[in-house]
């Protein structure tokens, strides 16, 4: 991956994270707490990385060198957007709703991996085997709930939340409809 190339995922990850904040009414705080998630997911990410590169489940094509690092590291920030939506998800649905998004981040991230690599094999590449296809979920897992438990951290349950309500509680009589609902 080049410099280039991680400026443009940057930028539109920006415009992202900005449209998925609008369209979540996050809070500054909401936004704070997701940006915490995204650099601390980006720390472990490097971390399996390498672990990953040690044992041969993989191979990325990282210039280990300050400014990439950086440059990285703003791009793993920026997937703060994945975590206002699951703040959302865990507003409306709680745990349960949370642990559908682990299970499918589990499921998807692998083949998505493996597609990004067949389209752009100047990335890296994946070893034989099962081991990496699961080390692949594995991370996805941990991507999810380390981001979305920092994000909790900072910015506090989504069950908290004033407008939080379950499909499934009774409504106060005479109070008016929520109209903040997803």
């Amino acid at each position: 991956m080049t410099t280039q190339q991680l400026h443009l995922f940057n930028g539109i990850g920006l415009v992202v994270l900005v449209v998925v904040a609008v369209l979540t009414r996050a809070t500054a705080r909401r936004i704070a707490g997701a940006l915490a998630g995204g650099v601390a997911i980006g720390a472990v990410a490097l971390g399996i990385n390498v672990l990953g590169e040690e044992v041969g489940w993989w191979h990325m094509a990282i210039t280990w060198e300050p400014y990439f690092l950086t440059v990285l590291g703003i791009d793993f920030a920026l997937c703060a957007y994945l975590y206002l939506i699951t703040w959302r998800i865990a507003r409306r649905f709680g745990w349960r709703g949370l642990a559908v998004v682990v299970i499918a981040a589990a499921v998807i991230g692998p083949p998505r991996d493996y597609w990004y690599m067949a389209r752009f094999p100047e990335w890296g590449a994946y070893g034989p085997g099962v081991a990496p296809v699961l080390a692949v979920s594995a991370t996805y897992v941990v991507i999810v709930v380390l981001g979305h438990g920092v994000m909790r951290l900072v910015a506090g349950p989504a069950s908290a939340d004033r407008l939080a309500r379950r499909p499934w509680e009774a409504a106060e009589p005479g109070a008016a409809p929520d109209r903040d609902r997803m």
